[in-house]
């Protein structure tokens, strides 16, 4: 509006334009000062302005920092079967020089040092399916009963494949760092595509046991749902998640799904 056009309002028609122009001025504020934490905007949106944290609500409890007097304390405990003994022995007398052997011990004071083993060469098992030719007939006869678990004519093992799911998928380690984590400790030589591989393995043997899980969490009167953004191979899908007081279920989508909808995600 142009100072004309101001010039020809009364006073009350300037009066309630004023309160209008700073209403919205007030609403523009608001919206420049929302983010992640006061908002439905996602954390991403937050750029280099992040909100600051809230600072603790807790009031001073008047004690010092750190352990109480009070609290038991996670200490090493003496162990009554330790896995080696060290000894040693004096070589001489402090007072008059002459020789100490090892049947002059008269008592002994014990440190105790707790460590990790040395890494060991990887254990090799080998399992032999045997052939027998029957003395009654000639025949020839091949064991063909390997463990369920032993497909191939060289695999790794199960402790392996333990620890590589667990600090992929609960540590979080990428695939690459979790590589060269297991050639520096253990010199197990795994390529990105074995610890996929065996990642993928596992999935396919709890598929029931997921299938279970969305099942009881989908009969359940009340449900918890969410889902956020989430990458796959480069790109932007979602991760959803089911959950009752018990049990919770994910599931991941390149869509959003149906909200009240467990029946929608999928293993």
């Amino acid at each position: 509006m142009d100072r004309a056009a101001l010039n020809q309002l009364s006073k009350d028609e300037l009066i309630a334009l004023l309160l209008a122009q700073e209403a919205r001025i007030a609403e523009l504020e608001r919206r420049l000062g929302l983010n992640s934490s006061d908002s439905g905007k996602p954390p991403s949106s937050d750029g280099l302005k992040k909100p600051p944290r809230t600072s603790s609500l807790r009031q001073p409890s008047g004690k010092k920092p750190g352990g109480q007097p009070d609290h038991p304390g996670e200490t090493l405990r003496r162990s009554e079967t330790p896995d080696a003994v060290i000894d040693h022995y004096p070589p001489s007398c402090a007072a008059c020089g002459a020789p100490l052997t090892q049947a002059m011990v008269t008592d002994f004071v014990a440190r105790q040092v707790f460590d990790l083993p040395e890494p060991q060469p990887l254990l090799v098992t080998e399992h032999r399916a045997h052939g027998c030719r029957c003395a009654a007939c000639g025949s020839q006869t091949r064991a063909t009963t390997f463990p369920d678990w032993v497909t191939a004519p060289m695999q790794y093992g199960k402790r392996i494949g333990a620890f590589v799911l667990y600090l992929l998928h609960y540590q979080l380690l990428p695939e690459k760092r979790l590589a060269a984590l297991m050639a520096d400790l253990f010199g197990v030589h795994l390529v990105t595509a074995t610890i996929a591989r065996i990642s993928q393995d596992c999935a396919e043997r709890f598929q029931d046991f997921a299938a279970a899980v969305r099942d009881y969490v989908a009969a359940a009167p009340v449900t918890h749902l969410d889902e956020t953004g989430f990458r796959i191979g480069a790109k932007t899908q979602w991760l959803h998640v089911a959950s009752t007081m018990l049990l919770t279920f994910y599931g991941t989508a390149a869509k959003l799904g149906v909200p009240g909808r467990v029946g929608y995600f999928h293993a």
